[in-house]
Parts: C-alpha cells; sequence; structure tokens
C-alpha cells in the first residue's frame, strides 16, 4: 500500500480547534519526543487514537499533543 504522503513531499499544517478534528484527519502531533504526521483512526471522548495508513495503531494522544491538521501536500 502505498502512502498519503512520500518522503520529501511538501507538507502545509494550520492550526485546529479540538472540536473540529475528525476520525480521517492527518494531523501533526509529538509521540514520545518526535514530531509525526499521524491519522486519527478513533475519537474516544478527548482522547484521539492516531496510527499509520497501512492499519497500524500507535496508541492514544490528547489535544495537548496536537500541533495541527494537515492542509496540503506538494510534489
Amino acid at each position: 500500500m502505498k502512502g498519503k504522503i512520500d518522503s520529501g513531499q511538501l507538507c502545509t499544517v494550520e492550526p485546529v480547534e479540538e472540536d473540529d478534528l475528525e476520525k480521517g484527519d492527518i494531523v501533526l502531533c509529538k509521540v514520545n519526543g518526535n514530531e509525526y504526521l499521524h491519522l486519527i483512526k478513533a475519537i474516544q471522548g478527548k482522547r484521539y487514537q492516531i496510527g499509520n495508513n497501512k492499519g497500524g495503531i500507535n496508541g492514544w494522544i490528547t489535544f495537548n499533543s496536537i500541533y495541527g491538521i494537515l492542509v496540503k501536500v506538494e510534489a
């Protein structure tokens, strides 16, 4: 399965309000001290389950760990 974003592509991320987040959104988030783009796989109250495009689940984070939402990908 090809990723939604390939290595080296320019990504534009914008701030987002917590109430605007939905399952399937790609967000810039901090996980174990590193910043990644991840898919929101599920939302449970104020927790967000994040994972990759291939079905992998990375765990749960709160909105405090989300820096923005992906709005544009360029070659």
